[in-house]
């Protein structure tokens, strides 16, 4: 199994480095000298590509559409596309009142103005810096989320203070109590945030992660063997371009400036018959909301993905860092702002890895068993949000199961406070001085479902206890329980929250296709129970920016372009107009029953930090299972080799068992040998 070039480009494929250059081209030869925000593939329409899909051989072949958007002099936002078979603008927008993404260059140029702003150093020498010790000044610089006094027309950022002793200190145990508010456009410092209550710069000896200072501690651990993970004869999966098969499987991995890694046209090969499940797959949006109402700790809610990008920030991955294995890589071209082109290296990488037992069964009469082991698919990213550190790894199992993982690492963003201050329970003293405020992590995954075919509909499914008393006819013994499923009909109806007490799960279901043993539709299941509600209040600032967060789920009927459900334009929206998928709900009424259909789902955990966090997070993982429910006519993985398998013939008659899959190496914790796994 490898990799091989095909010689045209797929039409989901992101736009190579020749069609950025040349958007950027066109561009500048239409409309001069302009910052570019995005240039980026504007996805095929859906029913052209669903044609050209079904018909590659005849059908017309999507065009290559750039979507581009640049803020030209004077602060003037512009959003367009180009035909680059045409090699011309098609369209070309001026926003009002709207804000582009912002660029990982945008944000590293208000350290350097902060540093030499005449009213910052103040502050600094207020809250303990030495005049000389500004170089040793850092800040995280935070679109500015929405403030009343700006309005949205003006491109602002707030600049979240810290200092650093010694250039390997983590800036974060030495933050600084106040905000400068930085304009983009003019490129300085407008106005500095001043907390009623000061609180100076912390002396505490630093407490750091790196190397050194952990050695200085007393030294890393010494008692940790090697674990090589080898696969002498090659991967199991096979990419052509970028198109991927492993076992059954079959789709599309591509990535852009904002969601970071995008699968489409996810099919299974069951018995032959090659069976759609979903159109596309994504992390559409995500929201971080703080929990200190003290001023100006209320613009804290980072919509990370539509404000800064998670393919803007993604990290350039390292073998046996933050892959292990036999690694195949995807890199990731992008714009600079000034119209040049950026590569990310590694920016995807994808690797198989054992997954435990798949199956088993040992019969007790007489020890007969059979063992399977599962290996599974990891498609992988990276992305640092300033402080945070997000794993997001999407992984496909043999059974059919397609299990979305993000694990969360990092740094706390940190607050100063006063020796033996009051948090009044908004935050934790994690350190010395040092204040972590409480936050959740919100993240919306978007699935455009395509379950057997684009007419699906959306069930609730709750494990019930049966309605009939104790000692009726019905349930006398009082031990009758059921799966109560409800079918969703309207935009409305469908606005549902996670349960608990019923183990609430979705199913996304194909009514007109029905299992041939269940007579049910055939369907998948979400998973998720890692679904904490949005703690601000409804009508907040929080709420009314990302609405997607107000429900655990939401469905749409399927529109091209309606991937965003924040707004296309996220940076200082107020929320006070609909945006995002609240504009796609509209009044309620639109049908989503046994149509083309797009499933949101709001998932992620709240943070009440701990010491344990700090300086450096251990990773807090949470994932999500996409299951096949009454899609397959029987268990699709018995084909799967088995480890280790004898059966009762074999037993009684003093025979060896069959051997598959197995690494011949296994020891136990003594040194006994096992080579067989499970040789009786």
């Amino acid at each position: 199994m490898g990799s091989t070039v095909p010689d045209v480009l797929h039409p989901f494929d992101p736009l190579t480095l020749g069609e950025i250059e040349a958007a950027i081209a066109i561009v500048k030869k239409a409309h001069g000298n302009v910052f570019f925000n995005v240039v980026s593939l504007q996805e095929p329409r859906k029913a052209e590509m669903t044609a050209w899909l079904a018909a590659p051989e005849t059908a017309p072949r999507p065009k290559r559409i750039a979507d581009v958007v640049v803020i030209a002099p004077g602060g003037k936002v512009y959003d367009g596309l180009v035909d680059l078979a045409e090699g011309k603008i098609t369209k070309w927008d001026l926003l009002d009142g709207e804000q582009p993404i912002i660029t990982m260059e945008e944000l590293q140029l208000v350290e350097h103005i902060v540093r030499k702003d005449p009213k910052v150093i103040e502050q600094c020498i207020l809250s303990g810096v030495a005049p000389e010790d500004m170089h040793k000044v850092y800040c995280d610089p935070w679109t500015i989320g929405y403030d009343e006094r700006y309005g949205s027309s003006v491109r602002l950022q707030q600049a979240l203070m810290y200092y650093r002793p010694d250039v390997d200190n983590c800036q974060y145990q030495y933050p600084l109590d106040f905000c400068p508010i930085y304009d983009a456009d003019k490129r300085e410092i407008i106005a500095i945030d001043i907390p009623k209550v000061r609180r100076p710069l912390s002396k505490a000896p630093s407490q750091d992660y790196h190397p050194a200072a952990v050695e200085a501690r007393g030294g890393y651990r010494t008692d940790l063997k090697a674990i090589n993970i080898t696969q002498p004869e090659g991967v199991s999966f096979t990419i052509t371009g970028r198109e991927i098969e492993w076992q059954n499987w079959k789709f599309h991995i591509g990535f852009n400036y904002r969601e970071g890694i995008v699968l489409n046209n996810i099919t299974f090969n069951d018995k032959g018959t090659i069976r759609p499940i979903f159109y596309r797959l994504s992390l559409a949006e995500m929201v971080v909301p703080y929990g200190n109402p003290e001023r100006p700790h209320q613009r804290k809610h980072a919509l990370d993905q539509g404000e800064y990008g998670a393919g803007y920030m993604t990290n350039s991955l390292s073998l046996g860092c933050d892959c292990k294995g036999s690694i195949h890589y995807l890199d990731a071209h992008f714009p600079s702002r000034s119209g040049e082109l950026r590569t990310i290296k590694n920016a995807i990488c994808i690797h198989e890895e054992d997954a435990g037992i798949l199956f088993k069964h040992t019969d007790f009469r007489d020890e007969s068993v059979i063992v399977t082991r599962g290996r599974k698919l990891i498609i992988q990213q990276i992305f640092t949000a300033a402080n945070y550190e997000y794993v997001v790894a999407w992984v496909f199992h043999q059974d059919g199961t397609i299990a979305p993982e993000i694990k969360l690492t990092g740094i706390l963003n940190t607050y100063a406070m006063n020796d033996d201050e009051d948090t009044h329970g908004w935050g934790t003293q994690v350190f010395p001085g040092v204040n972590a405020h409480n936050h959740q992590h919100l993240f919306c995954l978007r699935i455009d479902a395509n379950v057997d075919g684009s007419d699906n509909t959306v069930f609730v499914s709750d494990a019930v206890p049966s309605a009939a008393p104790v000692g009726s006819e019905e349930n006398y013994y009082g031990n009758g329980f059921y799966n109560r499923r409800t079918k969703l009909e309207t935009t409305a109806q469908a606005k549902t929250d996670y349960d608990g007490t019923t183990t609430r799960t979705w199913e996304i279901a194909n009514t007109n296709k029905l299992n041939p043993y269940s007579k049910k539709p055939v369907s998948y299941k979400l998973v998720s129970r890692e679904v904490p509600g949005l703690l601000p209040k409804e009508g907040s600032l929080v709420w009314k920016r990302a609405p997607f967060a107000r429900h655990a789920v939401h469905v749409t009927p399927y529109q091209d372009d309606q991937l965003y459900p924040a707004g296309k334009h996220v940076p200082q929206t107020s929320g006070d107009s609909p945006l995002g998928i609240t504009t796609w709900i509209g009044d309620g009424t639109a049908n989503i029953a046994n149509t083309d259909l797009v499933f949101w789902h709001t998932f992620g955990v709240t943070h009440f930090p701990a010491p344990e966090d700090f300086p450096v997070m251990p990773a807090e993982g949470m994932m999500l299972l996409l299951r096949p429910r009454n899609f397959f006519a029987g268990n699709p993985v018995m084909d799967v080799p088995p480890s280790y398998c004898s059966v009762p013939s074999l037993v009684g008659g003093g025979k060896e068992g069959f051997k598959g899959v197995v690494d011949g190496v296994s020891r136990l914790a003594f040194g006994e040998v096992n080579g067989s796994c499970c040789k009786k």
